[in-house]
C-alpha cells in the first residue's frame, strides 16, 4: 500500500473514532501523536486538520450533492471517507490528481463498508469533482 493510501486510511481511523466518541478530530489526532501512536505520515495530519477546518463547508457540499441521503443516514465510514475526498478535491494538495482522490476514496469504502458504497462514493465525488470550481 502506498504511503498516501496508508495516510488516508489512518486519517479515516481518526475521523471515524473521533465521531463515535463525539470528540474533536484534531484533539484525537494530537492525543494519538502525544501518546506515540500518531501517524508516521504527515499527510494524515494534513487530512485530519483539513477536514476539521473545512467541516462545515464539506458537510454543506455533501448534503447538497447526496440526493436522497442525509449525512446521518450514511454509514459512518462512507461519511468520513467522503469528507476526506471532498477535502482533497476542494482544498487538497495540488500534486494529488482529482481522479486519484476519488479512486482512493472508492478503495477505502470497497475494503471497509457496504457493497453499494463504492458506487455511491464514486457518483457523489464525481459530481463534486465536475463542479469543484464553483464550490471552493
Amino acid at each position: 500500500m502506498a504511503a498516501r493510501s496508508k495516510a488516508r486510511k489512518r486519517a479515516l481511523d481518526i475521523l471515524f473514532a473521533s465521531e463515535l466518541r463525539s470528540e474533536d478530530p484534531v484533539t484525537a489526532l494530537d492525543r494519538a501523536i502525544e501518546a506515540g501512536e500518531g501517524p508516521t505520515n504527515d499527510y494524515t495530519s494534513t487530512l485530519v486538520r483539513g477536514v476539521a477546518e473545512h467541516r462545515t463547508r464539506i458537510d454543506e457540499v455533501l448534503t447538497t450533492y447526496s440526493k436522497g441521503w442525509t449525512l446521518s443516514r450514511m454509514p459512518a465510514v462512507d461519511r468520513n471517507v467522503l469528507r476526506i475526498g471532498v477535502y482533497e478535491l476542494l482544498w487538497g494538495d495540488e500534486d494529488v490528481p482529482e481522479s486519484v482522490a476519488v479512486s482512493e476514496a472508492m478503495h477505502l469504502v470497497q475494503d471497509l463498508s457496504t457493497d453499494e458504497s463504492p458506487t455511491f462514493v464514486n457518483g457523489l465525488l464525481g459530481s463534486i469533482m465536475r463542479d469543484r470550481a464553483s464550490l471552493v
